[in-house]
């Protein structure tokens, strides 16, 4: 809370200690994800829609090559969500070719494979997923495997903390020290986007924050009296009258969650003792809630918990763990992992970005 130091909080998971430790991201085939789209593409249209496989670049750098390859500007390429270059990453773009034929990918560079390609009316926008298909294997492994398996039986249907990544808090939480910096008027922004990464990095901690005392206080897959219960799959939430049976029996089958706060301006949602420990939170990070105020973000909510779909887990040998899984949009797959390893990420050390 307030006395940690920054840059890089670590919060609590729901098992401790760990049931097994690991290494992750051996190699970038140890890191698999694959978009899920949420609509069939028409097939026409002047927007180019390419699903790309690519290895060893970060998305941006793949929408850049696309629009010098393509002949056409940046702002005109687009795409759903950032993945990471230490992975195979399988990724939607799209391209605005208004009266222009396909291009001609066979220069691309090594690493980046278009694997079909059609058109569309519209522009692929951030966060137009269905979700994210994930397969990860583990390696070095040293644990209770029969735990390791139970434990994964758990996550199949309680879920694990919905917890924003490191991912977005940049290396060593550098995001929210620029965040606070900029806030303060002594920062340097590039750009809107540049400055957006920073809001979200600071609305992303104040909601960590809140979702950590949730989990160490064993209530945060659970109904509270003052809730905001948000439904699945969606930003819409409602706040019961009481903790009745069936508040209960839809939290058991998924069909909502508890929601903690993505801070802006405008009242909380929430009553009672939830409220109370979302105003203390806010109150601990006022500078990031002020801030976020004043650059005019309202109050939405998130779920507490994450339920993954389709989650196997298999053991490959004694000391190598797979993971097969599908996620929502806005979730990441290593607050999934940290769930059952205390892993090091071999890729993030490489190139001198810590591990977990």
């Amino acid at each position: 809370m307030a006395d940690r130091q920054e840059p890089y909080f670590s919060w609590p998971r729901t098992v401790t200690p760990a049931l097994t430790t690991a290494t992750l991201r051996a190699t970038p085939e140890d890191f698999v994800v694959e978009e899920l789209m949420p609509y069939t593409l028409t097939g026409a249209g002047e927007h180019l829609w390419v699903k790309l496989r690519k290895r060893g670049y970060n998305t941006e750098q793949v929408a850049k090559q696309l629009a010098r390859t393509a002949g056409v500007t940046r702002r005109e390429v687009g795409y759903a969500g950032m993945k990471d270059r230490h992975a195979i990453t399988v990724q939607w773009f799209s391209l605005l070719l208004t009266g222009r034929p396909d291009p001609d990918w066979g220069s691309l560079p090594e690493g980046m494979t278009v694997v079909e390609s059609t058109r569309h009316s519209r522009k692929l926008k951030t966060g137009a997923l269905a979700g994210n298909r994930f397969i990860i294997v583990l390696h070095d492994c040293l644990g209770d495997r029969d735990a390791v398996l139970r434990r994964g039986e758990e996550i199949r249907t309680q879920g694990v903390p919905n917890y924003f990544g490191e991912q977005r808090f940049g290396h060593g939480g550098g995001n929210v020290v620029a965040a606070r910096a900029m806030f303060a008027g002594s920062g340097n922004v590039r750009d809107r986007k540049q400055g957006g990464i920073y809001l979200s990095a600071a609305r992303s901690l104040v909601f960590n924050e809140v979702l950590a005392q949730r989990v160490a206080a064993g209530t945060w897959d659970q109904a509270v009296d003052g809730d905001a219960m948000i439904l699945n799959g969606s930003r819409s939430f409602f706040v019961p009258e009481s903790i009745d049976d069936t508040i209960r029996r839809r939290l058991i089958e998924g069909d909502i969650h508890p929601s903690g706060p993505l801070w802006g301006r405008g009242d909380l949602p929430t009553k009672s003792v939830v409220r109370e420990l979302e105003a203390t939170v806010a109150g601990e990070h006022a500078d990031l809630v002020r801030g976020l105020e004043a650059a005019g973000l309202e109050q939405e909510r998130r779920a507490l918990r994450v339920i993954p779909q389709e989650l196997n887990v298999t053991w490959l040998d004694a000391t190598t763990l797979s993971l097969t899984f599908v996620l929502p949009p806005g979730s990441y797959a290593t607050m999934l992992l940290r769930e059952l390893a205390d892993y090091r990420d071999a890729a993030a050390v490489a190139w001198g970005e810590g591990s977990t």
